[in-house]
């Protein structure tokens, strides 16, 4: 379970992942020993599972994003696990879900222009087999984008 303590450093590290040990430590009123204990066993029982830098993907050229919604007859073990491992690998893809409902998967994907879409469109179902529709939707306005999750008080 959480304490106030708690989701108070989760909050502040998802706003500014490189604030230093003493900022977090004075923001929650500890001192710097019990503060990173604090941060050492979030990250040890998996709240914190990664620190990462956020990247302006229109400055890095990526002006195209894709939501991919999939749906296949195959529900097999072995087709799963060749397809999710298939799809980990392209670098394209940042967030895969299975589903339930209308589609069996729903990706969100981001690359440069259309044509590097067909690239991946085309890669992706001459390298999966079984795919029986891919629907490609996109984005013409992003309207928010967050990492920060909501913490529960």
């Amino acid at each position: 379970m959480l304490d106030k303590i708690d989701s108070k450093l989760l909050r502040l590290l998802q706003q500014d992942c490189s604030l230093s040990l003493n900022t977090l430590a004075e923001a929650v009123n500890l001192t710097s020993t019990p503060c990173w204990k604090r941060l050492k066993r979030l990250e040890d029982e998996g709240y914190i599972i990664g620190r990462v830098a956020l990247l302006d993907g229109a400055k890095l050229g990526l002006g195209l994003t894709v939501i991919v919604m999939i749906k296949t007859q195959q529900h097999n073990s072995e087709w799963y696990e060749q397809f999710v491992a298939f799809i980990k690998a392209m670098p394209e893809v940042l967030t895969f879900y299975r589903m339930a409902g209308e589609y069996d998967y729903l990706m969100h994907v981001e690359v440069v222009d259309m044509k590097s879409y067909d690239r991946f469109y085309k890669r992706m179902v001459n390298g999966i087999p079984g795919l029986i529709d891919v629907t490609s939707n996109f984005a013409m306005e992003k309207i928010k984008y967050t990492t920060v999750l909501p913490i529960p008080d």
